[in-house]
């Protein structure tokens, strides 16, 4: 075998698994939201997002004080520039309209419209970037969309809201720009960036609810909301989202849409439709495939760009 053939593409890197791993844990945490809201007895949507976006914000704080210290946390705020102010903002906007448009529109609107987030990062990112998506990618995402879609169909006929639907809209559209800039951007940190956006959420929300107060059950879930839920998930997201293409990026996060039904099933016993369930088996195995063979391929496109390829920052 010739030198040139040992001097191919390496194979999918050490790194790029890492980001796998952490997306995925990302969504498995942010899969409980609903679970956690549905026993959340408060009758204000933003009074909701004010506790969930305070406790998110101390986790995050805290957690980057513990890893690199006082000095180390403000010198990430310092470092992470515009890139990180827009993720930071776009994760307040996505934050924020889930739990606003699920007050206006049905869940399963929602969900649907929200799984359209890796068309829309593949989208954004060409446009912005110019950056080419795999043919295997796009392939999965359809399959993603098609399934998405099972899951959902038996419930579109209920409460539909023309401004909930649009307000998931721009869920989805910041969930996914977040994801573009955090990919592009690769050498910053971005868990700053979370912190921030979930500040402004927070800060925000706090200038639009009709009370602060809470029951003691409540506070205690909307710890757990704010602190697991969102915060550990944005954290993780942001952690593994710099390691892998945001196409894929946001293709794993999906995998929060198929995991959120089984835990509302074995928590409220709350039994998933047949759709659901076909649906979702379309969902998951699209994701197992294309991940497997994202890990089995002898080597990487040679051509820049595409998704699957750890371009240079």
């Amino acid at each position: 075998m010739t030198d040139r053939a040992f001097s191919a593409a390496p194979s999918v890197s050490l790194d790029e698994r890492l980001g796998v791993l952490l997306i995925f844990l990302s969504a498995l945490f942010w899969s409980f939201g609903g679970t956690i809201v549905r026993f959340v007895e408060a009758p204000d949507s933003w009074t909701i997002v004010l506790w969930r976006s305070l406790w998110a914000t101390l986790f995050l704080l805290g957690f980057m004080i513990w890893r690199d210290g006082v000095r180390g946390t403000l010198q990430l705020f310092r470092a992470m520039g515009l890139p990180g102010i827009v993720v930071g903002l776009c994760f307040a906007v996505a934050s924020s309209c889930f739990v606003i448009a699920v007050g206006y529109t049905t869940i399963a609107n929602v969900v649907l419209i929200n799984a359209g987030v890796p068309l829309f990062a593949a989208l954004i990112g060409w446009m912005l970037y110019r950056d080419r998506v795999s043919v295997p990618t796009w392939i999965a995402i359809g399959a993603v969309i098609l399934g998405v879609g099972v899951m959902v169909s038996d419930g579109l006929g209920g409460d539909v809201s023309l401004i909930g639907n649009a307000i998931a809209l721009v869920n989805a559209i910041a969930f996914a720009i977040a994801t573009v800039v955090t990919r592009r951007h690769a050498d910053v940190r971005m868990t700053p960036a979370t912190c921030l956006g979930a500040a402004f959420a927070g800060t925000f929300a706090a200038t639009q609810a009709s009370t602060y107060a809470t029951s003691l059950p409540d506070f205690a879930l909307l710890v757990a909301f704010g602190a697991l839920n969102l915060g550990l998930g944005l954290a993780l997201f942001a952690s593994g989202a710099r390691l892998v293409p945001a196409a894929l990026a946001a293709l794993i996060g999906t995998l929060e849409t198929v995991l959120g039904p089984i835990w509302v099933w074995l928590v409220h016993a709350e039994i998933p439709s047949e759709r659901t369930l076909i649906g979702g088996a379309i969902v998951f195995a699209a994701l197992l495939t294309h991940i497997g063979l994202q890990f089995r391929r002898p080597q990487r496109p040679a051509k820049p760009g595409v998704s699957g390829v750890q371009t240079p920052n």
